[in-house]
Formats: structure tokens, sequence, C-alpha cells
């Protein structure tokens, strides 16, 4: 009877632990999710309190440019009008610092700031050093010749007069720490002096030399504090909250974040785009495929082909014309009407023709093309490497004989990668806190239903099996008393006496 009743009490705890266990994780796959989203939204907003807080304030992963010069190989001979002939040099590997400062934070659920960069030159992981000689085009001379080039003549003799003053020719043979970082130049310092706003760069030319040890304007962004879904997109930059350097509404909005993070829970149909000021418009970037780094899930974000598309490819493009052959973005309407060129590496993803006008490219997209590893879940990228090339617009000018019979083409001067991957301490930290124990308490919610499901099986089958044994007790016991009841009344039968008249049969041994 004890062994029963144990059997029964067993039986009642263990539906009772399958029916907490299947209700609790019931509720976990309703409560969870949001636990998860609200520990994001925690963690990840513009506020002093948060765990990117930090990593936004100051980047904690090693970042690095590798900037790749083009050296001109046949000067003499493109200025008698043959293709050029380049080789790329380099990398040529910088540490760089990012660090926000002058944060300000606003009455309107926004922060600004002001974003410094400097960078250290790596010897170790480059392949060169700053000393090395590069023949480039002198920029100062053809940019300046392109620019004059519907100038009356009488101003173009006298430029070109003043270049062999000052003994300025159409190519350059000068460091690479000079071509990046800036040199000092007599024609540089004249212009300076009796006119002092007519160049973009003060006291050195160098094409990084405003860039070392500066910021690249004010950016305004939302905190995501008070409205979630507006975190980290700029609202304003340098107090604008749309450019004028373009001719589109559409090419002169200012779209997407300021580069470091985005907004979490992405899905493969998220737009990604940030605001470059050193592209003087905003990027856009597509979904291309899902992977993993260190562990950690990533969606991986590309460039469309359209990036760099002129308008009558893409029309929505147009804005930023006038356009020479697709795939290279035209930059003097931001750069002083400068004839600069932006597109990607060795002209890839662009117009043929650009390859072709020049001996030395070979477009790459392993090499060459871009992109961003975001984690999707949080919006914070875990790798990333963009690569982008300046190019110049050169060609000969009449009156300005340092232009000789130069070939009209777009020369390639550099392109730079900017990379930088999480690593460190700094992964550790994010992996635990952003990645594991959100993963440990769906796991959990997945155990606590499995196991409320498997003690409610368990409890049924001892249900049915007692049921069963209860069964057989039943009908043993009946067939016993129907037994004892025959004997009982068959013993009855004997004791009775018999009738008159009835002879009793002697049994027989």
């Amino acid at each position: 009877m004890a062994r029963k009743l144990g059997g029964r009490k067993t039986t009642v705890i263990l539906g009772l632990v399958g029916l907490l266990c299947t209700v609790l994780g019931a509720v976990m796959i309703f409560v969870v999710p949001q636990l998860i989203r609200n520990q994001i939204f925690q963690n990840i907003k513009i506020d002093p309190s948060s765990l990117a807080y930090g990593m936004w304030k100051e980047i904690p992963i090693p970042f690095y440019m590798s900037v790749y010069l083009f050296n001109v190989v046949n000067p003499e001979e493109v200025l008698k009008g043959e293709k050029p002939y380049i080789e790329e040099r380099g990398p040529y590997v910088y540490r760089e610092y990012r660090q926000k400062r002058n944060i300000t934070f606003n009455d309107n659920d926004t922060v600004s700031f002001l974003e410094y960069r400097s960078f250290e030159f790596q010897p170790e992981m480059s392949q060169g050093l700053e000393t090395d000689y590069i023949v480039m085009p002198n920029i100062l001379v053809l940019a300046s010749s392109v620019m004059m080039e519907n100038k009356p003549m009488s101003m173009k003799v006298l430029m070109s007069l003043s270049f062999s003053m000052f003994g300025q020719r159409a190519f350059i043979n000068r460091t690479v720490g000079d071509i990046l970082w800036g040199y000092q130049d007599p024609l540089i310092n004249l212009l300076n002096k009796y006119f002092p706003n007519m160049l973009p760069f003060k006291d050195k030319f160098g094409l990084f030399s405003e860039l070392n040890n500066s910021h690249s304007g004010v950016f305004t962004v939302f905190t995501g504090v008070e409205d979630f879904s507006k975190i980290h997109l700029v609202d304003k930059w340098n107090g604008k909250s749309k450019l004028n350097f373009w001719n589109s509404d559409q090419c002169n909005m200012i779209n997407g974040t300021s580069g470091q993070m985005w907004a979490p829970f992405m899905t493969p149909e998220y737009n990604l785009e940030f605001y470059s000021p050193e592209a003087c418009r905003s990027l856009n970037f597509d979904y291309e495929k899902s992977g993993e780094f260190k562990g950690i899930p990533t969606y991986r974000f590309v460039a469309p082909n359209t990036l760099f598309a002129n308008g009558s490819v893409y029309p929505p493009n147009e804005g930023f014309c006038p356009c020479l052959e697709s795939g290279i973005q035209n930059m003097s309407s931001c750069q002083s009407s400068a004839p600069l060129f932006l597109s990607h590496p060795h002209f890839y993803n662009a117009d043929p023709d650009l390859v072709e006008s020049v001996i030395g490219l070979h477009p790459n997209k392993d090499q060459h093309s871009l992109f961003l590893d975001v984690h999707p879940v949080t919006g914070i990228p875990m790798n990333v490497s963009v690569k982008l090339q300046l190019s110049l617009y050169t060609k000969a000018v009449s009156g300005i004989g340092q232009t000789g019979k130069i070939k009209t083409v777009v020369l390639p001067l550099i392109w730079f990668e900017e990379r930088g991957a999480m690593e460190g301490q700094t992964l550790d930290v994010f992996y635990n806190r952003l990645v594991l124990i959100p993963k440990l308490i769906q796991y959990v919610q997945y155990v606590l239903n499995a196991l409320g499901c498997l003690f409610i099986v368990i409890t049924l089958i001892l249900i049915i099996k007692n049921q069963e044994t209860f069964f057989l007790f039943w009908s043993s016991n009946k067939k016993v008393s129907k037994k004892s009841e025959a004997i009982q009344s068959y013993s009855e039968s004997l004791m009775t006496s018999a009738p008159n008249g009835t002879v009793l049969q002697e049994a027989r041994l």
C-alpha cells in the first residue's frame, strides 16, 4: 500500500514539475525577446551609462590606413602624348587613432561632437618607407591648367610663366611623406601670402596635409535615448541638414549615420548608409550575405555597382555631374573646383575605357572592393574595409607649356584602404554581454520547454501504467472472490442434512 502511494506521489510531482517547466518556457518565449531588446537598447544608445558609449567615444579597436601610390614610369613620354605607364607602390601603413571631443548633449535627443584623427606610420607593416621617392603628377600645375582652360589666353600664358619662374613642372619626384603630409613650396607660399583664400590648404601642400591631427566637421547625431528609431542617424553636419555641393536635392541629402554604428535588429533588406565628409556625400551599401566573425554572426554589406555610376547609367546620380565615364565621381564641386575624381581602386566596377587608357591597372574584386561586416542584432561593425581611389583629370591646355601634349586621361594618383576589426578584450566584452548572454537565455527557454514536455510524457506513461496495474489487480480479486463463494456454497451443502429418502453416495478414493 505504501509503495502504491509513493508511486502516485512521484507521478504527481513529475506532472507538476513538467507543467511548471512548460509554462515557464512558454512565458519566456514571449518575455525573452523583449528582455533582449531592452538589453540591446540600454547598451548601444549614446549615453554615458551604456556599454557602447566608450566604444563610440574613442574607437578601441586598432584601425589602419594602408596607402598605395601610383608611380609614373614614363613622365617624359606622357608629355609627348603617349599613354601613361604607372606602377603601384606600397602599402604604406598608418595606425589611425580616432577620438571624439567637444561632446555636447542637446535638448532634442541629439549629441554634437568633433572627431579628431591622427596617424602614425607603421614601418614593420609597410612595403617601403616614407622616404621612398615617387614620380607623380604635379597637382598644382595640372589641376590649375584644366581649371584655366576656358580663361583668356593672356591669363594662361601668365600662369605658364609663373610656373616656369618657380620651377614647376607637370610631374614631381617627391618622397611619400611629402606627397601625403605636405611640403613647402615657394609658389604656394606666394599665393597664400597675396591671395589668402585662393587655395584650400595652408602652409604645406599634400594629399592628406589637412587630415592629420584634425577633424572632419561638427556632427550632430541622434542618441536614441528618447526615440530609438533614429539612433545614430545624422541630424546635421556643420550645422546643415543638407549639402550644397551637388545639383539635385537627392544628392545633397545627408543620409544614414556618421559611419561607426547603425540601428540594431537589421534584416537583409536593410539599406546601410553613412555620410562621408571626405566623399562630400552619403554612401549606401547593400546586403550581400550572412557570415560569422570570430563566433559572432554578421551581415556583409558591399557597395552597389551604381555607387559611382554616372547619370546616364544610373539616373539618380545625375546630380553628381558633370560626369565623364561611368564609375568615377566628379569631386570638383567640393574640392575648390580641382578636377579630382573618386572611384574604386584601379577603376574597379568602372567603364573599361578608364582602365585601358592607362597601362598598369588590374581591377580585382577581392583586392579592390569594399565591405562592412556588421553584427545585425546591435548594428556594431565587427570587420570593415573601405577602399577608395583619388584620380586627376589631365589634358594638354593651350597656352600652358608645362602640359605639353598630354592626352586627355583620368590619371590615378593614390588609393587607400581604411580597415579595422574588433579584437582582444573589447571583443570578449562585446561577445559575453551582447551575444553569449542573450544566446544562453534563449537556450534556457528551449531546455525548459524540452524538460516540461519530457516530464509530462513520463507522467502520462506512469498514469497509463498505474491504470493497467489497477485493472489487473481488480480483475484478479474478482476471480478469487467468485471461487471462494463457490467453495463456501459447496461446503454448506455438505453440512446440510439430506432430505428423507435420499441415499448418500459413498465417496470413492
